[in-house]
């Protein structure tokens, strides 16, 4: 057999055992018995190690390195499939399989015990699975690599080619730019909150709206569903089979709106990814930096934008006829960019969203290339809090359990949501030259829009790198101003109006 029939049959069975990991941990997310987790996790486990093993075998090591050789010979896509399936051995070559297996065993545990310390604001509970996690990460990354900085591995891992030093030039911009500036939208704002953020709306009356978005983004349910889960995810094998999810909170259905449209942003790229790259391992997004582009294009410059709410508001009003009946569209386009110190991440403001990132970023930089201990990250947790948002949590829940991230490992993760808010704003620019972005938000029809981004942006896979990307569609390279200009022109007019 060829190295190219021997790595494609090979990739086939990859895919399989992937398909079977991914729905167990769709359904460990969504509706699997506290009690199964045990013994899940050690027959997880076991297929993790077979999967394992086969991308480390002798067969498929040696396909991929044939290929790699002769590359040039291959074809465009053939040649970026090679080049992620060797980027993707790299990683893993020098891992021993009990250590990879023990690891997947970790996590599928700690995942429900993050769950039960969440619900009970009890960070004890959750310290011994995330001080393992975190010592078990750190010898991952010195088997990859005995040279580069810690953190830098893992960044790589979401967002390739990005670094310390990349980041910190991007979160220096943004700290100069935009701290002052939430200073001075903090100052002008008026006193009182609007109460209908905080009122009460039922959850079944929420999940019947977020059904409905559904409808107005075009999201096929023949290829996906909706559930919910303790933290809203999307979740997908391939382009015919993406999932997601989202919570309700009674007293802020502005989570279950926001967090539908995010995922939302997320399924849509997944969905429109070229139907013909599914038997390939470039069937996903190319970055999360890109993918969490989407989301917050969808869930921020499309949902939080007057225009579309002027055609979707009376929806919501006809089934919150109580609560949002005598509020004014404009009252209501305030209230969802409503700008205030607040806990909550996946809750949390336009403007000040990037200062949420900033601190999850300086906390896992201060983990991997800094030593703190993990007994001392919620002291540490609090003073970011208090420097950035001049807040401090009173709960763990409320401040370092809210987000589900490391209890899977996904640290190097974080930083990619604020990159991507800023990849989003600039693709933003480049689309209002092409189309007349607020008048077709104003028709109620998003067609053009989710077809300017499927044909740009998300039919390609992984087929084009981040970098490239962004080139192909804006035509320069990125560019974080177009992030800081976007916030401040939509916030200037909102509250500085004079």
């Amino acid at each position: 057999m060829q190295p190219w029939e021997r790595f494609k049959a090979i990739q086939k069975k990859l895919k399989a055992y992937s398909l079977v990991l991914g729905i167990a941990s769709w359904d460990s997310h969504t509706e699997a018995p506290k009690k199964c987790f045990p013994y899940r996790a050690d027959m997880l486990s076991i297929i993790s190690g077979e999967s394992f093993a086969l991308q480390t075998s002798p067969e498929y090591v040696g396909a991929v390195e044939a290929l790699y050789a002769g590359q040039d010979t291959l074809s465009t896509q053939d040649r970026e499939e090679v080049h992620q399936a060797k980027r993707a051995l790299d990683k893993i070559l020098k891992i021993p399989k009990e250590v990879y297996t023990e690891y997947v065993k970790l996590l599928n545990m700690s995942q429900r015990v993050w769950e039960d310390a969440k619900a009970k604001d009890d960070y004890d509970l959750f310290e011994p699975y995330l001080d393992q996690i975190i010592a078990t990460q750190k010898k991952l990354v010195a088997y990859r690599s005995d040279t580069a900085d810690p953190y830098d591995v893992l960044l790589d891992d979401f967002e390739a080619g990005m670094s310390m030093a990349k980041y910190d030039t991007f979160f220096n911009t943004v700290k100069g730019e935009l701290v002052p500036f939430v200073k001075e939208v903090l100052a002008a704002r008026p006193t009182e909150k609007p109460a209908f953020i905080d009122a009460f709306y039922a959850r079944g009356e929420q999940k019947q709206f977020v059904e409905k978005l559904m409808e107005i983004f075009q999201y096929d349910t023949d290829r996906g569903l909706l559930k919910e889960s303790v933290h809203p995810f999307t979740w997908n094998t391939h382009s015919q089979d993406v999932r997601f999810t989202v919570r309700y909170l009674e007293n802020y259905v502005f989570s279950s709106i926001f967090a539908a449209i995010h995922e939302l942003g997320h399924a849509l790229y997944e969905m429109n990814i070229a139907e013909a790259l599914d038997t390939t391992n470039l069937n996903t997004g190319t970055s999360m930096g890109i993918h969490e582009s989407q989301s917050r294009f969808y869930e921020n410059i499309i949902g939080r934008d007057k225009a579309f709410w002027s055609q979707h508001y009376q929806s919501l009003q006809a089934i919150f006829p109580k609560q949002l009946g005598k509020v004014s569209l404009d009252d209501f386009y305030l209230g969802i960019n409503w700008v205030e110190e607040s806990f909550i991440r996946v809750e949390a403001d336009e403007l000040t969203y990037p200062l949420h990132i900033l601190i999850r970023y300086e906390m896992e930089r201060a983990i991997f290339n800094e030593g703190v201990d993990v007994k001392s990250l919620p002291t540490l947790w609090n003073e970011k809090m208090k420097t950035y948002l001049n807040i401090e949590p009173k709960t763990a829940g409320e401040g370092i359990l809210q987000d589900v991230h490391w209890s899977g490992g996904a640290f190097g993760y974080f930083p990619t949501y604020a990159l991507g808010s800023a990849y989003a704003a600039q693709f933003f620019y480049t689309m209002k030259q092409d189309l007349d972005f607020t008048a077709l938000l104003e028709t109620g029809d998003l067609t053009p829009i989710n077809n300017w981004l499927k044909d740009k942006i998300h039919q390609y896979g992984k087929i084009k790198s981040p970098e490239a990307l962004i080139l192909d569609v804006t035509g320069e390279p990125f560019d974080p101003q177009y992030y800081i200009r976007y916030l401040k022109e939509k916030y200037s007019a909102l509250y500085l109006k004079g």
